[in-house]
């Protein structure tokens, strides 16, 4: 990753919430395992290119969703991360358990990847895309086709979450939460489009749809043989929206949400096999007929 010098006035708010989104999704992925120390204040302000008071800015809010404890002088330390739950055995080898990451990586080693999934942001999943378009330009893996088909909610559907504790209608957490959707939604578009002009990827297809259902949990599909699926919970957070203010928000945090991974196998009957074939059979019901 390269290292770019802290630039003046960086502290608004696309530069805070860059370096926080990128903190949550190292500690969700185990960059940052349970329980570690993140780096310095100025290690974090040189690699991003940002100053110090960004950083703080950055650490403050990921302390008050419960992500870390900072303490003088003892640094920043883990103490809340993604919870995959995984009876694979891939899983139950590993000490420091699954996490979704190596899941993707896995998916995009096949020479045929689809994806299908369901959340309320594409937050978490362009993170890892642009991982997997790094080890593709990097010649370590070599798909052939992508296919991604994401529901997101609707935009004109009112939802109970973003939203001003005591003030629903309140405009700024729909504003934001569009916002946040878009930038990743184009970031996705624009990754995997520029692996099929340079030739790495022959064939990509991103479909993006919207639903008007409230998304109360994720559901992660891949190659049609693994589920990751996970409730969100509704939490009480301190947001700062850009105007220097803070309010109190009822949100929800998709990193922080145990996922429980489902492997289709060989016998149709077996647990992993139905909850997989009823969840896609569920994601294709949607997308046929509820979606705009």
């Amino acid at each position: 990753m390269s290292v770019r010098q802290p630039r003046a006035g960086d502290g608004g708010g696309r530069e805070f919430q860059r370096v926080s989104d990128e903190l949550r999704a190292r500690m969700a992925d185990g960059t940052y395992p349970l329980r570690s120390f993140l780096p310095s204040q100025r290690n974090l302000a040189d690699e991003f290119g940002v100053s110090r008071d960004t950083v703080q800015r950055a650490l403050r809010e990921l302390s008050d969703e419960g992500w870390i404890e900072s303490k003088q002088g003892s640094g920043s330390r883990v103490v809340k991360t993604q919870r995959i739950q995984s009876s694979t055995a891939r899983a139950t080898r590993s000490r420091r358990g699954v996490t979704l990451g190596p899941l993707i990586s896995e998916a995009f080693e096949q020479p045929q990847v689809s994806m299908d999934v369901f959340t309320l942001t594409s937050e978490t999943l362009d993170a890892h895309i642009r991982l997997q378009a790094e080890r593709i330009r990097g010649g370590f893996i070599a798909p052939q086709r992508i296919a991604l088909r994401m529901l997101l909610p609707s935009r004109a559907l009112p939802l109970p979450y973003p939203t001003v504790k005591g003030d629903t209608d309140d405009p700024r957490m729909r504003a934001r939460l569009n916002a946040i959707t878009e930038h990743h939604t184009g970031s996705l578009r624009g990754v995997l489009a520029d692996l099929r002009t340079e030739g790495l990827v022959p064939a990509v297809d991103v479909q993006i749809r919207h639903v008007p259902l409230t998304p109360v949990f994720k559901l992660y599909l891949f190659n049609g043989t693994e589920a990751l699926h996970g409730p969100y919970e509704v939490m009480e957070r301190q947001l700062d929206l850009g105007d220097g203010r803070k309010v109190t928000a009822l949100d929800v945090l998709g990193l922080g949400a145990t996922l429980t991974h489902h492997v289709k196998d060989a016998d149709p009957g077996s647990p992993g096999s139905v909850f997989v074939g009823s969840m896609q059979a569920w994601f294709d019901s949607v997308w046929d007929h509820l979606t705009e």
